[in-house]
């Protein structure tokens, strides 16, 4: 099966259940495994989020879907070299990563139609249920259920905790402007240990404003831009927020309880990887039950 992935959790999934031989096309997001950056790209963002801060990347984003331009390129020549069997798409986030838009573009430019699965997930019970999905569509859903069932134990372990305390958690997805952050990550904080303000369960992220935060005031606030790393993460926040008075009355800023996390590894794509991300949030909310719980390299900071 010749395989197209217009997403890097999806990419992610196919090498680690042993298709990445299969494997003949993926986004410029798709940067894990190492192995994933030497695969042909057929999918590329139409500006640098790299050299622009959060707030210009926001408006670029913003002016782009005004005026009806496209936010990621098909290049077609890869594409139709690629000439997939099936293509790998997702519904969750038209800004995130490649959309039904770019699906569209793919089938214009081939011949032959290949099979699509288009997979939505908006909490961790739909991420565990794409694993299954992917698994079966691609002839490994032996390994797809060992895997699902080896992640699951790891959620077990935290969630089912007889916590004393459940600290109000804040997670960020955006500094400027600050954005909520919705979909799964209210349920990891609520997995760990944590309550969860102001989003809800398989919401969309959306903007939201300071007063909301002084008004909710968290008892531990958690800043992951989507697709930042820990370091940029750290570098966004200390530009842009560290002197606002609003930010520094805080109790969490006051108590030193605000961190970074490394987003686009662990908590901004609907990726196996979000089990680490929980197991990150519950050594940040609860550091004395999880001491003994390993978390990468860089994977979160105190700001």
């Amino acid at each position: 099966m010749r395989i197209v992935s217009f997403l890097p959790s999806a990419t992610e999934l196919l090498f680690e259940l042993g298709a990445s031989d299969d494997i003949v096309g993926v986004t410029h997001e798709c940067l894990y495994p190492d192995a994933a950056k030497y695969k042909p790209r057929v999918i590329s963002s139409v500006f640098d989020p790299e050299t622009m801060s959060s707030q210009q990347i926001d408006e670029k984003i913003t002016e782009l879907a005004r005026t009806g331009q496209n936010i990621f390129l098909v290049h077609e020549e890869n594409i139709k070299n690629a000439k997939p069997d099936l293509i790998i798409g997702q519904g969750t986030c038209a800004v995130c990563s490649a959309y039904t838009n770019e699906v569209n573009r793919a089938l214009e430019i081939l011949e032959k139609r290949p099979d699509i699965e288009v997979i939505d997930p908006h909490n961790i019970d739909d991420i565990l249920s794409s694993v299954i999905t992917i698994s079966k569509k691609i002839g490994k859903q032996k390994q797809g259920e060992e895997l699902v069932k080896s992640l699951q134990k790891r959620i077990d372990l935290i969630k089912n905790q007889n916590y004393t305390t459940k600290p109000k958690v804040l997670c960020i997805e955006w500094v400027e402007p600050f954005f909520t952050s919705g979909h799964w990550v209210p349920q990891m904080i609520e997995i760990s240990g944590g309550t969860n303000l102001i989003s809800k369960t398989g919401e969309h992220s959306r903007r939201m404003t300071m007063d909301e935060v002084v008004s909710a005031d968290p008892d531990i606030i958690v800043m992951m831009p989507c697709g930042f790393d820990t370091k940029r993460t750290i570098l966004e926040c200390t530009k842009t927020i560290q002197n606002n008075p609003k930010w520094l009355g805080l109790r969490a800023v006051k108590n030193k309880n605000v961190y970074a996390v490394d987003a686009n590894s662990y908590f901004s794509k609907p990726s196996i990887r979000t089990i680490t991300g929980i197991e990150i949030l519950a050594k940040i909310i609860h550091p004395e039950i999880f001491s003994d719980i390993n978390t990468p390299e860089q994977a979160y900071s105190k700001i």
